[in-house]
């Protein structure tokens, strides 16, 4: 999140080494008000993992999240509540020392920095770190742009989404024709575009 608001997570996949980067997901918090990390965690496993079920697809194998103690705890609350708190094991890595967490263990496991093993969870969380960041990165320049043309007088929320949907950036709709904003918004819109960007 950025201070406390586009709240966004994501969640990748391997599968034998290898990223499978169908299965990738991006989730955008939906019940989560201010930066809280550990009800953003819990949200996002139950819906992840509740979608899996009703899927029929595969369960994983091991499910690795991000944090130390508290994120492990709130994504165990998740697996409680879906009846899989002994079929999909979970551990938590936490990033200043790299200590690998188990539930219901207090003190961390610190894994051979050599290891392979520690590797392949460094590049699965570096990864889902990568993959959430661009999508933030995207929604957050999306609703500034949309911020930008609700500026121009007419144009609300909707048409502005509908308008960033149509020409795919505000450099677009500058360089459009009249006649091409006026098949998206009408002539009377059009006329404010037309103003706010001769402005």
């Amino acid at each position: 999140n950025f201070q406390g608001t586009d709240h966004v997570a994501s969640c990748v996949v391997i599968s034998k080494e290898e990223p499978a980067k169908s299965e990738y997901r991006h989730i955008n918090i939906r019940t989560v008000t201010g930066p809280d990390d550990f009800a953003s965690m819990t949200e996002v496993v139950t819906r992840r993992l509740k979608r899996l079920l009703e899927e029929g697809s595969d369960l994983p194998d091991l499910l690795i999240v991000d944090g130390g103690k508290g994120q492990l705890s709130a994504a165990v609350e998740a697996l409680d509540a879906l009846n899989l708190r002994h079929v999909v094991p979970v551990i938590g890595i936490a990033k200043r020392l790299e200590e690998i967490y188990f539930p219901g263990d207090t003190l961390p496991i610190y894994i051979d920095k050599k290891s392979e093993s520690l590797r392949l969870i460094q590049r699965m969380r570096d990864e889902a770190h990568r993959f959430g960041i661009t999508h933030h990165r995207n929604k957050r320049s999306k609703g500034l742009l949309k911020t930008e043309l609700t500026g121009i007088p007419g144009i609300g929320k909707t048409l502005a989404e509908k308008l960033l949907k149509h020409f795919g950036s505000v450099e677009a709709l500058k360089s459009a024709s009249e006649e091409e904003i006026q098949k998206v918004v009408g002539v009377k819109k059009a006329e404010g575009i037309l103003k706010w960007r001769n402005s």
